[in-house]
C-alpha cells in the first residue's frame, strides 16, 4: 500500500468528523429542471447531461497528489 503522507508536512487543522456518502444516480445525472439547466450552462459550468462522467483516466497528479479536472 502506498503512503500518501510521506512527502507532506502535517498539518495542524483537526476535525470531529468527515462524511463521505454515494452519490444518488439523480445526482450524478444532474438537474431536471430546464431552467436550471439552461442557467448552469450560461454560467459556463458542465453541460448538465455530462455531470458525474470521467472524462480522463487520470484522477490524480503522481506527483502533487492533487485532483486533476475531468479525471
Amino acid at each position: 500500500m502506498i503512503d500518501f503522507r510521506s512527502g507532506r508536512e502535517p498539518k495542524s487543522s483537526s476535525f470531529d468528523y468527515i462524511q463521505i456518502r454515494i452519490a444518488s444516480p439523480e445526482e450524478i445525472r444532474g438537474p431536471k429542471d430546464q431552467k436550471e439547466r439552461e442557467r448552469l450552462e450560461l454560467q459556463g459550468q458542465r453541460a448538465w447531461w455530462s455531470w458525474g462522467e470521467v472524462t480522463k483516466p487520470e484522477t490524480i497528479n503522481y506527483r502533487s497528489f492533487k485532483p486533476e479536472r475531468d479525471g
